[in-house]
Order: C-alpha cells, then sequence, then structure tokens
C-alpha cells in the first residue's frame, strides 16, 4: 500500500556534506511521522532524526551525536522527507534507512522501512 523510494547515499570525506531524500507513494491518508535511522557495522539501529507531519505530532529531534550537523525536513506535500547531513565525520558510516509511521487510507496505521542508503565517510 505505501513504497519507500531513497536517494542520496554515497562516499564524502570528512567535513563533507550529503543530502538523503526519501520519497513515500502509495495509499497514505496522513503520515504520522517521518524519520531516518542508520546501523553502522557491528552497531544496533539507532535513531538519527525524526519529525512529525503535522497533529499531535509536529516536532523534529535528533540524536544528540548529529545535533548542530543534520538537519531533518519535508515538503509542504507531506510526501518526502530529507536528511541535510554536514560535518561529516567517519563515526557517521552507516546504512540509512527511511522510516515512515503512516495512516492509510483504508485508516490502517503502518510502518514502512526504505531499504537503506549507504553513507561512507573516509579520507
Amino acid at each position: 500500500q505505501v513504497q519507500l523510494v531513497e536517494s542520496g547515499g554515497g562516499l564524502v570525506q570528512p567535513g563533507g556534506s550529503l543530502r538523503l531524500s526519501c520519497a513515500a507513494s502509495g495509499s497514505i491518508r496522513s503520515i504520522n511521522v517521518m524519520g531516518w535511522y542508520r546501523q553502522a557495522p557491528g552497531k544496533e539501529r539507532e535513531l538519527v532524526a525524526r519529525i512529525g507531519s503535522g497533529g499531535s505530532t509536529n516536532y523534529a529531534n535528533y540524536a544528540d551525536s548529529v545535533k548542530g550537523r543534520f538537519t531533518i525536513s519535508r515538503d509542504n506535500a507531506k510526501n518526502m522527507v530529507y536528511l541535510q547531513m554536514n560535518s561529516l565525520k567517519p563515526e557517521d558510516t552507516a546504512l540509512y534507512y527511511c522510516n515512515l509511521r503512516v495512516t492509510t487510507t483504508a485508516y490502517r496505521a503502518l510502518e514502512v522501512w526504505g531499504q537503506g542508503t549507504l553513507v561512507t565517510v573516509s579520507s
């Protein structure tokens, strides 16, 4: 019912910038929460940033490790979410996943994950 398409990952030098994009489509009545998670080799998946899409979820928050460097945003149609990553560090290297929590047109609550996009920060 709901599909995600991620893009923007790649190789970047420390101190560089990268912008991740996630587009949602399908039978969406509302998007309640949009976020980005990441998982580095040998590490647990962690929340990077999360943003509400209106209503009771009108907020944005970040992991302490990325505050001041990363910015999450959405378009005015609320069908895309972005992660602007600045001042990248080697420890930011991970597989980044888009995550949506939506209500479908049939009023079903769903959690949807993207396939992941790889970000590598290396000199």
